[in-house]
């Protein structure tokens, strides 16, 4: 596998899940210009969903666990030791959380960028469609990121908002006469 950057955004040509492949990339940039609009501190911040409460870095980390996963069943779909997608996607998805919990925000950030450029090294190596592929695909890919992005555009503003309420109230206001 290389790491050259033009590598993992650029399937080899004819790949098979060429379109998944770009959607996914859409969707990835589509998420990472939402969340590169936060500070590192409102990133912390609960909100995203509440009950439990989630924040960015929760939201990150949950689609970061779900790349890492893929390019996991990946390498096994290439080796030829991948058992089937029989999951409990509720179990793993307390398991990815609990796992990140309460690591700083670029842990979180790096292991999800970190698990994207994996996942989509080892999904360039398959080399035909096949339904347990298609599955993960979905699962990490352009259709799970869409699960969050229209909340994630909800939240940001809120976050940017307050950050601007916080600087305009901290912040001296000056008073100046106009000539007439």
């Amino acid at each position: 596998m290389t790491s050259d950057r033009s590598s993992i955004e650029t399937p080899p040509a004819g790949h098979p899940y060429a379109e998944a492949i770009e959607a996914e990339r859409v969707g990835w940039y589509a998420l990472t210009a939402l969340v590169r609009e936060l500070s590192p501190d409102e990133c912390l911040e609960p909100g995203y969903y509440t009950n439990p409460d989630w924040t960015v870095r929760d939201v990150v980390a949950h689609l970061g666990t779900w790349l890492a996963e893929a390019e996991v069943q990946f390498e096994r779909m290439l080796g030829g030791t991948y058992e089937g997608h029989d999951v409990d996607i509720d179990a793993l998805n307390a398991m990815f959380l609990e796992a990140m919990a309460g690591h700083p925000w670029n842990v979180a950030w790096l292991q999800a960028n970190a698990g994207r450029t994996r996942m989509l090294e080892t999904w360039y190596a398959l080399s035909e469609r096949n339904d347990e592929a298609a599955w993960w695909v979905r699962k990490a890919g352009a259709e799970h990121y869409g699960e969050h992005l229209d909340r994630l555009r909800e939240w940001v503003p809120e976050l940017v908002a307050r950050r601007l309420e916080r600087a305009t109230a901290e912040s001296p206001t000056v008073h100046s006469e106009l000539p007439r």
